[in-house]
């Protein structure tokens, strides 16, 4: 409506202006090269307006003529550049549902049409891993490498295909530049840290874990978490040769990780030596409500020296009651009060866990009938039952299944990626669907693959200290022999770590074109052999 009303105030006052010159009609005159012209103001202003009408149609399309090349040029090239953009777009989503062929066409279009444009180099490299063609993709992405806008995504892929290839001296350089020119880079400063925890410099990698945490790219939980772990370590290499400097490294890392087990015991053990009582009590409390583990309750069982066993034994059970009902409370009851002698106490601590018991329960068990009423026949039928029973948590990371903690995962290079708890392979024979489920829920949509291997290259937990020690053992060979009525057990596999025990996994390890932005959760790339044997030695 406003503008309505504008037009007509607009039409008005040119009718009136029109109507105002009407009236005064004027004369013009105009002499020139002995020609004159005289007419009105009216018709001079007309004419005039005619003429630049006709002037400015006419510059319009000589100019049009003048640029008729460069715009039939601009033309094509927006026309190209659509056409690129399409099989760039189609070339991405042929990736994605894997179909290689239709991506290989899409990526020769892309080339074709839009040689410079970084997505299409993207595809190409993307469309050469997908098809086997290393060579290419590498090349693909030592050409995003050299441009300043895909520097950062051609090192990535570089630093990609030399960890597939093994060229772990590559890998690093690659992810060193990567961090050097964005510190914020995830993937790059994970990757420096992993090799320098691989080479055993811990202070490069505290160096790098300062930069990753200054620079945004882990936060400040993460950042004491991994410096606590890496402390650990340093005090677990350097506990027979300075004690008094490892003494000092544990309890800086347990007191960044309250909750880091390893740490935890390993500055208990240390206080105990110095008579620190009340503060090793305190530090294993704090971290017994959040992680049970055997080490901690040997660690406090310890923390007095000179105490008998019975005072041992009145100690545990103080810190079973923090977490009454759970299954390491009950083991740690029951082993010192074995080495106490007392095994009425063992049994009750026992026997919420004998409807379903572990490894380690039923091993304990065997030696309690053992050494309480000298029963053979009862202890024989509960190491039957311990070679058939659920399996207990242990130390895992990436398939990798440890008997002591180690800092960093020998498969994949992670920092802090042990976790006690049971192995995964183990879940789909040993437990119930219900227990899978609490223990991983991602395993109820995930569908098993038969013919995919993971290593287990550790020893059984149950047998990692001398309190549990079974004093039969050579009834384990009998009771294979002779036939029990109660128990059918298993013949056990030899279990070495010179011979390692194959099983399968729950979870099928899927190989995926490498897409180099964040790292996939798949597969972990593995470190070379010589790296992995080099950690278990610096830590065993």
């Amino acid at each position: 409506m406003i503008r309505v009303v504008i037009f007509l105030l607009l039409v008005g006052a040119l009718a009136l202006g029109v109507s105002w010159l009407a009236d005064r009609p004027g004369d013009v005159a105009i002499t020139w090269a002995g020609y004159q012209i005289e007419t009105s103001v009216m018709v001079m202003i007309v004419a005039i307006t005619i003429i630049a009408v006709a002037t400015t149609i006419l510059w319009s399309f000589l100019r049009a003529v003048i640029r008729s090349p460069h715009e039939v040029m601009q033309f094509w090239n927006r026309r190209r550049g659509r056409h690129g953009f399409l099989a760039i777009s189609r070339g991405l989503i042929a990736i994605g549902a894997g179909d290689a062929r239709a991506a290989r066409k899409h990526a020769e279009i892309a080339n074709r049409l839009a040689p410079d444009e970084p997505l299409a180099l993207l595809l190409g490299a993307q469309t050469a891993q997908m098809s086997g063609d290393r060579a290419a993709a590498e090349q693909s992405f030592r050409a995003m490498a050299a441009r300043k806008d895909t520097k950062l995504i051609g090192l990535r892929g570089l630093f990609i295909e030399a960890r597939r290839h093994g060229d772990m001296n590559a890998a690093r350089l690659f992810a060193e530049e990567a961090a050097a020119n964005s510190p914020a880079l995830g993937w790059a400063g994970e990757a420096v840290l992993q090799y320098r925890c691989a080479s055993g410099d811990f202070e490069g990698a505290f160096d790098v874990l300062k930069r990753n945490h200054k620079s945004g790219a882990i936060g400040r939980d993460a950042f004491h978490r991994q410096r606590a772990v890496l402390i650990t370590a340093q005090a677990l290499a350097l506990e027979d040769s300075d004690r008094d400097r490892a003494r000092v490294l544990a309890l800086e890392a347990a007191k960044l990780a309250p909750h880091l087990v390893p740490a935890v015991a390993l500055a208990a053990r240390f206080l105990a030596e110095s008579e620190e009582l009340r503060k090793g009590t305190r530090m294993i409390e704090k971290a017994w409500r959040v992680n049970p583990h055997p080490d901690l309750a040997e660690a406090f069982s310890g923390l007095r020296l000179a105490d008998s066993a019975r005072e041992r034994l009145a100690r545990v059970q103080h810190l079973a009651e923090i977490k009454p009902g759970h299954i390491e409370s009950g083991l740690a009851v029951a082993r010192a009060a074995m080495a106490a002698r007392e095994f009425t106490v063992a049994r009750e601590a026992l026997a919420p866990f004998l409807s379903q018991p572990t490894r380690r329960v039923a091993l304990l068990m065997a030696q309690i009938e053992g050494s309480d009423r000298g029963d053979e026949g009862r202890a024989r039928e509960w190491m039957s039952r311990a070679l058939s029973a659920r399996r207990d948590p242990v130390w895992t990371a990436d398939g990798f299944i440890s008997d002591h903690w180690l800092p960093m995962s020998p498969v994949s290079g992670r920092l802090d990626a042990f976790e006690w708890k049971v192995p995964l392979a183990e879940l789909s024979n040993e437990s119930s669907p219900a227990t899978n489920e609490v223990e991983n829920p991602d395993l109820a949509e995930t569908k098993a693959a038969p013919n995919a291997d993971i290593v287990d290259v550790s020893s059984e937990r149950a047998a990692r200290d001398k309190d549990e020690t079974i004093p039969m053992a050579t009834s384990l060979q009998t009771q294979q022999t002779e036939p029990d009525e109660k128990a059918a057990p298993r013949k056990p596999k030899p279990h070495t770590k010179s011979s390692p025990r194959i099983v399968e996994p729950v979870i099928p390890l899927a190989h995926i074109p490498d897409d180099p932005g964040p790292e996939p959760e798949g597969e972990p790339e593995p470190l070379p052999e010589s790296m992995q044997a080099g950690w278990r030695r610096r830590f065993e």
